[in-house]
């Protein structure tokens, strides 16, 4: 989707640019898939901060997004494709023949009037949803599934898209978008395609009032703040940070220290990590 970028005519719209929503085709939700959640900003159940920078942003209403895409065997008609507050990626607004509707994450390519279709005799086409097992090698695909019924929980970001690698045994191989190489059952369900909203990592925010409509608080550098209030804090003027390293607030090493428990659950299915630990 091309980038629309604003004149200057003052310092907030100079650098700012924004994706167009040419492929939009509605305003509003279907209200029978949508609550009201309220957003914790970062407060835990006392009230008190527990993650920093979040706050305030405009309000949302949530919308009920199908990862597991139960109605299996039966053909849906995409109806409308939407815009999403609450993900990077668009949604796509399905008809059921049987009256039934549901959202589900927009793969490029998926224009309104498909018809898609899920269960393991569905055909190799945008939106469809199979088994890994039936899916050909090569195949681009997206809302992968880790545990078979559970849903999917990988590769659900605008833009995103893993590849079938090999097939063996039990297990199929793919290539997720961080390059890590990892081995998946071959019962559990993917999408074909690959998201759509491919240009969402390319917008300038352009001021800082945009993040605060997000949802996102200021964010401070350690070194100017007080030794109470941050570890690099303190000192006469400019001063550095007083350590070997850098550390977060909490005396923690920052900037490349890993942090995934050795011998976690799922180092076997995992065959090549990826790309910033290689």
């Amino acid at each position: 989707m091309p980038i629309r970028s604003y004149k200057p005519y003052t310092a907030g719209t100079r650098n700012r640019t924004v994706v167009e929503f040419v492929e939009i085709t509605r305003d509003k939700p279907e209200k029978k898939l949508t609550f009201f959640q309220h957003r914790k900003k970062g407060r835990n159940n006392q009230g008190l901060i527990t993650t920093r920078h979040k706050g305030g942003g405009t309000k949302r209403l949530y919308r009920l997004v199908s990862f597991k895409r139960s109605q299996s065997q039966i053909p849906a008609k995409v109806a409308e494709i939407e815009y999403d507050p609450n993900r990077k990626a668009r949604i796509a607004l399905l008809h059921y023949q049987n009256g039934s509707k549901e959202y589900i994450l927009h793969p490029k390519g998926l224009q309104i009037g498909n018809f898609i279709y899920t269960g393991p005799e569905a055909p190799i086409e945008i939106g469809n949803a199979l088994p890994l097992a039936k899916i050909p090698l090569a195949t681009q695909i997206h809302n992968v599934e880790l545990k078979p019924g559970k849903g999917g929980q990988l590769v659900r970001s605008a833009g995103a898209s893993a590849q079938v690698l090999a097939k063996e045994g039990k297990y199929v191989t793919l290539r997720l978008p961080s390059g890590e190489m990892r081995m998946v059952e071959k019962e559990c369900y993917a999408t074909i395609g690959q998201l759509g909203n491919i240009d969402h990592g390319n917008i300038k925010i352009g001021k800082a009032g945009r993040n605060r409509w997000l949802g996102k608080r200021p964010t401070v550098r350690g070194v100017v703040m007080n030794p109470v209030d941050h570890p690099h804090g303190g000192g006469e003027g400019r001063a550095p940070i007083g350590r070997s390293a850098p550390v977060t607030p909490w005396g923690k090493p920052a900037l490349g220290k890993r942090t995934r428990k050795n011998n976690k659950y799922s180092d076997k299915y995992i065959l090549r990590r990826r790309k910033f630990f290689e």
